[in-house]
C-alpha cells in the first residue's frame, strides 16, 4: 500500500500497522515531509507537507499527581496521540499558569499589593505583571530577583516588564508554553517529537528515549526526553536548562541550572483541546516543587513564517528590554 492510498482511505487505515512503516519512511526521506534548516534551536520554514502521518488518538485517564512518574499501562500503551498536522495548530488559552488539582503546590501568583487586572478582566486600568516575591516557596535570592524586576517597573526604569517572546527571546522550559498570541505545532518522528513555535520558528526537540545524556550542556530549552502513555499523553522530562534570561513564568520567576521540569501533555477525548500538567523542581530556587497547568485549543492554522526581530525596536521610547542582536551576520 502506498502512502497516498493510505491518506485517501479511512481512519482504520491510519490506525493500521502500516502507520509505523510510513512514519519511518518519512523520516528517511522517501516521503516528502516539512523541510527545515536548523540553527541554534531555530528553523526557517521551507514547506509544509505530511507532518500528521504519525499519530493515533486513544483514551486515557485524567491527569493526577500520582501519574507524574507512573509507567505506561493498559492496552493503549502502544498507541500515540495525534499531536501533529499540517492543517491544525495549538493556541494557548492564556499567558499565565493555571492552578493544579487540589493538594498540589501551585504557581507563583501576582503580588497582592499590586493586584493584576488585564484586558479580559473587564473595565478598569490594565496593570503590569508583578510577581509575589514574598511567596514562602521562594529561596531568598529568587525572591530578591522578582522584587528587583518589580521595582524596575514601579520606579519607571522600564515602562514595561520583560516578556521573552515579546522581546524575541526563547521562552525556555516551561515558560515557552505560556506564549498566547501565536500557535505552536508538533512534528512526530519515530525517534523525536518537535514542538515548533510560529514566532521565529523556535524548535524544541524531545528525544523518545528513557535516559538523559551523561553530560548535558545548558541551553535555552535544555535536554528533553519523552515517551507516550495511554494513547493520549506525551510525557516529557527536561534538564540542563540555562538560567540566563530564562524564567518559568511571566512574573519573571528565575531558576538555576538545577531546574528539573516534568510535563504531561494530554489531548482531551474530543481531540479539540490539550492540557499540560507541569512539575517544576529546583532545590536552589524553591523550597518545594511547583505544579502548574496550561491549556490549548486546536485551531485550523497552517504553519506560517513570522520573524520577531524585524522592525521590532523601541519606537515609543519605553526603555524596553533590548532584543537579541548579533555581532556579525550569519551569511
Amino acid at each position: 500500500m502506498t502512502w497516498r492510498e493510505c491518506l485517501n482511505m479511512t481512519e482504520t487505515c491510519a490506525r493500521s500497522q502500516n502507520q509505523l512503516r510510513l512514519t519511518q519512511a518519512a523520516d528517511e526521506g522517501s516521503i516528502p515531509m516539512t523541510v527545515f534548516r536548523t540553527n541554534d534551536n531555530r528553523v526557517a520554514l521551507r514547506s509544509v507537507a505530511l507532518s500528521a502521518l504519525a499519530g493515533v488518538v486513544g483514551a486515557g485517564a485524567m491527569l493526577a499527581l500520582t501519574a507524574m512518574d507512573a509507567p505506561a499501562q493498559g492496552p493503549a500503551k502502544d498507541k500515540i496521540p495525534e499531536l501533529a498536522s499540517s492543517q491544525f495548530a495549538w493556541l494557548a488559552a492564556g499567558a499565565d499558569w493555571r492552578d493544579p488539582p487540589a493538594g498540589m503546590r501551585g504557581p507563583i501568583l501576582a503580588d497582592p499589593e499590586h493586584p493584576r487586572h488585564f484586558n479580559l478582566d473587564g473595565p478598569g486600568q490594565v496593570t503590569f505583571r508583578l510577581g509575589n516575591y514574598k511567596d514562602p516557596v521562594l529561596k531568598p535570592w529568587a525572591a530578591e530577583k522578582i522584587r528587583q524586576s518589580n521595582e524596575e517597573v514601579l520606579t519607571g526604569k522600564r515602562d514595561l516588564p520583560f516578556a521573552a517572546q515579546a522581546r524575541c527571546y526563547p521562552g525556555g522550559v516551561p515558560g515557552q508554553l505560556l506564549y498566547p498570541a501565536e500557535p505552536f505545532y508538533f512534528i512526530q518522528k519515530p525517534q523525536q517529537v518537535w514542538m515548533i513555535s510560529q514566532r521565529d520558528q523556535m524548535v524544541r526537540r524531545i528525544s523518545l528515549t528513557d535516559k538523559h545524556s551523561a553530560n548535558v550542556k545548558p541551553s535555552r530549552f535544555g535536554e528533553s526526553i519523552g515517551r507516550y502513555e495511554n494513547g493520549d499523553t506525551l510525557v516529557i522530562d527536561t534538564i540542563g536548562i540555562s538560567p540566563h534570561i530564562n524564567y518559568i513564568d511571566n512574573y519573571r520567576t528565575p531558576h538555576t541550572e538545577k531546574l528539573h521540569v516534568q510535563e504531561r501533555i494530554k489531548i482531551a477525548a474530543d481531540g479539540a483541546t490539550m492540557e499540560a500538567l507541569v512539575k517544576v523542581e529546583d532545590p536552589d530556587t524553591f523550597n518545594e516543587p511547583l505544579y502548574m497547568v496550561q491549556r490549548w485549543r486546536k485551531v485550523p492554522n497552517p504553519l506560517l513564517e513570522t520573524v520577531c526581530a524585524e522592525n521590532n525596536v523601541d519606537f515609543f521610547y519605553k526603555n524596553l528590554f533590548p532584543i537579541p542582536t548579533a555581532a556579525k551576520p550569519d551569511f
